[in-house]
């Protein structure tokens, strides 16, 4: 087992980030609360600066480094979010950011990466071209790689979301989060472990592209085979130090359809009146899935980004 951050190392990351971050609200809804018969708390990362979780871990492995190591600027490989926040972080350090993004990353998530002065350079959307491209721009530039959720750098910083939740709602029964790559998944669990032990993590995962799900049952890591699933943020297969930390500390995923997952979406957006991505509908749909586990409990869920392309949305 690799060695897991502390809570220490969680408590100085978030002093380390606080200067870059919005502590996020934590919102509730009477009726949605009356729909799934518990008491939940969303956590709104979609109102993160770059619209997602992603600003904090991005942050934390910037700014964890010497100002004369972050000379030369640094790379990373993202659909969207993770570049989004590189190419932010970046902008405030003052050096450069290279990003390789598929071809097919959504539009809105492109612009903003250009909007935050990131370099793009476009790949095939298959993650042996994003690291091919990746490496080649480390080369020539020597830039240094932000890994998107696969570092220990990153998963402490995405800890501190669930350390901001559980500071403002104690007594939490569970903690919901998406897994994807498994950056906040694993940050989540860790900060549970630490600061509010009583609580269990519960993952959500699109049927589509259920390789924790699998992976969690054959007690080893199975890839990802299939990626068309609308919540573009979880097509990544789970990183090896996110689950190993999965592994000990999560206590099980559970799996939606697509159909479940726009359903969800719909509801927080008329609903709680906010702006959320498909991706951050997942746990959301994996409680109205399964209310009897949640009935009358305490139930935290982080929503974890809201930069959705409006021109494509999953329902009219």
């Amino acid at each position: 087992m690799t060695s897991i951050p502390s809570s220490n190392d969680i408590q100085l990351a978030h002093a380390r980030i606080l200067p870059h971050i919005h502590n996020t609200p934590v919102l509730t809804s009477q009726f949605i609360n009356d729909l799934s018969g518990a008491h939940l708390f969303f956590k709104c990362e979609n109102f993160q600066k770059t619209g997602s979780f992603k600003m904090r871990g991005a942050s934390n492995a910037i700014f964890s480094l010497k100002p004369e190591q972050r000379l030369n600027g640094f790379a990373t490989h993202s659909s969207g979010n993770h570049a989004q926040a590189v190419a932010y972080a970046c902008k405030t350090a003052g050096v450069s950011a290279y990003i390789v993004m598929p071809q097919n990353a959504p539009k809105v998530k492109i612009d903003a990466v250009k909007n935050y002065g990131g370099e793009i350079v476009f790949c095939e959307p298959n993650e042996t071209a994003r690291q091919t491209a990746c490496t080649k721009i480390i080369q020539e530039t020597n830039a240094l790689f932000i890994p998107p959720f696969d570092d220990l750098a990153i998963i402490t910083g995405q800890a501190t979301c669930a350390k901001e939740l559980i500071e403002s709602h104690e007594g939490l029964d569970y903690l919901l989060t998406p897994v994807g790559g498994g950056g906040l998944a694993a940050g989540t669990a860790l900060s549970v472990k630490y600061f509010s032990p009583k609580t269990k993590v519960i993952l959500g995962e699109p049927e589509i592209v259920n390789d924790t799900y699998l992976s969690l049952k054959a007690g080893k890591i199975i890839p990802v085979s299939q990626t068309h699933t609308m919540a573009d943020g979880l097509k990544t297969t789970v990183g090896k130090l996110n689950f190993e930390i999965i592994q000990n500390h999560v206590k099980e995923v559970i799996t939606v359809s697509e159909e479940e997952i726009s359903r969800a979406m719909r509801l927080i957006w008329e609903r709680m009146k906010i702006i959320v991505e498909p991706s951050c509908a997942v746990p959301f749909a994996a409680l109205l899935g399964h209310k009897s586990l949640f009935k009358n409990k305490r139930v935290g869920i982080i929503l974890t980004g809201g930069n959705v392309d409006l021109g494509n949305l999953p329902f009219g």
